[in-house]
């Protein structure tokens, strides 16, 4: 397992600021309105909708200190669900013709009514992945859930924002590699 300053090290010059956004949202103090265990769920759902397996690795072994066996598999259940529902409901908003809003969807979702953890945990989690996969309608339903479960704004853009680095770390690191020698790249 690789430790989030080993993860941060291994980016490159150029991502300098992603390193420095890692090392301070995975904090409460870096992710306001947030504890400790929504902070890891949503970076270990982000990770999973990012789409790099060895990041989302190396995170779900760091994420697993911090949250119980409850949380880590509603991370990868509101990874799975929303990357359907968010190309399901994105297609609704990009055709332009509301006759397919008032079609069933026909797709199972019961993880969204019963998730295992609070639901609005959950929710933070689906806004995290939502935002990620850039579906307009479910990243608005999810934040309303949120306010109406009492989340302030500070705490909603604070999962957003981890969801944000999160996404980047992977990237970068799925263009590089992840390798260490990104390391010496900075050096030089």
């Amino acid at each position: 397992m690789r430790t989030l300053d080993a993860i941060r090290e291994s980016l490159p010059a150029y991502a300098r600021d992603l390193q420095l956004n890692l090392g301070s949202v995975l904090t409460p103090a870096g992710a306001p309105g947030l504890s400790e265990r929504q902070i890891w769920a949503v970076a270990l759902a982000s990770a999973l909708a990012s789409r790099n397996a060895a990041f989302s690795r190396d995170l779900g072994a760091l994420a697993a200190t911090h949250l119980d066996a409850a949380h880590v598999a509603a991370a990868h259940s509101a990874a799975a669900i929303m990357g359907m529902n968010n190309v399901y409901y994105r297609f609704l908003h990009l055709v332009e013709d509301a006759e397919y809003a008032k079609l069933p969807a026909r797709l199972r979702m019961s993880v969204i009514g019963s998730p295992g953890i609070a639901k609005a945990d959950f929710e933070l989690l689906a806004l995290a992945v939502s935002a990620i996969n850039g579906c307009g309608t479910c990243v608005a339903s999810h934040e309303r859930q949120l306010r109406q479960h009492g989340l302030e704004r500070e705490a909603v853009q604070s999962a957003v924002r981890i969801a944000s680095v999160v996404h980047a770390v992977a990237r970068v690191l799925e263009d590089t590699g992840g390798e260490t020698a990104a390391v010496e790249t900075r050096a030089a």
